[in-house]
């Protein structure tokens, strides 16, 4: 199934997309994909409905974030082979853990706004896990992969200046307002081939950026949601960001970084795809 959130910022209603057209609306049946609805058996619960749903036609309704406000967003970072070369580090030896305001959490369109003071604001196309239920202390990565809900496109937009110069943890150069835009869809699993052969891609402005395959993950999704699971309680809905191929703008030379006005278009190998406008700080 593929999964959706479709309205208004914070009016949106839960649909499963049938094709580029249609949708099964899910709204009297769910409240909205969210902690209640992953940890309650809600995938499984809904298959039947959309198999044998009315589809009605899409009529240019806003994208929202495939998921309602996570409990908390994960992100992994240096876990490309070769986004490690290119920024100079060393590939890790166990995944580097960060965090990221929920808050951050737009839809796949919006808009992302620079922050105050920025002057370093960067791109990444991520994959993105979402959790499937309540998960600690996984014994192995067959556990892992059952706890996953699905999979979704995700820009882990960053300002370096914060992240890499100003001491202290990274997340203060993940946290600015908009800065974690994700979709269109949630993904179930059963709808990917393999997750370890996906096309990756970032253009700016109508030129590519970006251009890689999860193939080069230095630990997998399932890797890393058992790994997770020994340090800490994984809640349903919450939002796993794995990483990012090559291409990011602190890699150029000069480096290359966001500007108002600026569009970011991105996507991942049947996930769809993103596009973003770049604006000023408020």
């Amino acid at each position: 199934m593929y999964l959706m959130r479709i309205g208004a910022p914070g009016a949106e209603k839960p649909v499963a997309r049938v094709d580029d057209t249609s949708y099964v609306d899910l709204s009297d049946v769910v409240d909205d994909f969210d902690e209640e609805f992953f940890g309650s058996g809600g995938i499984e619960r809904i298959a039947p409905l959309v198999a044998a749903g009315t589809p009605a036609p899409f009529a240019g309704e806003r994208i929202g974030a495939p998921i309602a406000r996570p409990h908390q967003i994960l992100c992994i970072g240096l876990n490309y082979r070769d986004h490690a070369e290119e920024t100079g580090q060393a590939v890790p030896s166990e995944p580097i853990l960060f965090t990221k305001s929920p808050n951050t959490l737009i839809g796949p369109h919006d808009d992302v706004r620079i922050p105050r003071g920025s002057t370093k604001p960067d791109w990444e196309v991520e994959l993105g896990i979402v959790i499937g239920r309540r998960t600690s202390y996984l014994d192995d990565v067959a556990e892992a992969r059952a706890a996953i809900a699905g999979y979704t496109v995700v820009n882990d937009v960053s300002e370096r200046a914060f992240q890499m110069e100003r001491s202290g943890q990274w997340s203060k150069g993940k946290s600015a307002e908009t800065f974690n835009p994700a979709g269109p869809w949630l993904v179930t699993p059963d709808e990917i081939g393999d997750v370890l052969a996906l096309d990756m891609w970032l253009d700016l402005n109508g030129t590519r950026r970006q251009s890689g395959n999860t193939r080069t993950m230095v630990f997998d999704p399932y890797f890393i949601v058992h790994y997770l699971s020994q340090f800490m309680v994984l809640e349903p809905g919450d939002l796993i960001n794995t990483g990012t191929p090559p291409g990011v703008g602190m890699g150029f030379t000069p480096q290359v970084w966001l500007q108002p006005g600026d569009v970011m278009e991105l996507g991942i190998q049947g996930l769809g795809s993103q596009r973003q406008n770049v604006i000023a700080p408020r």
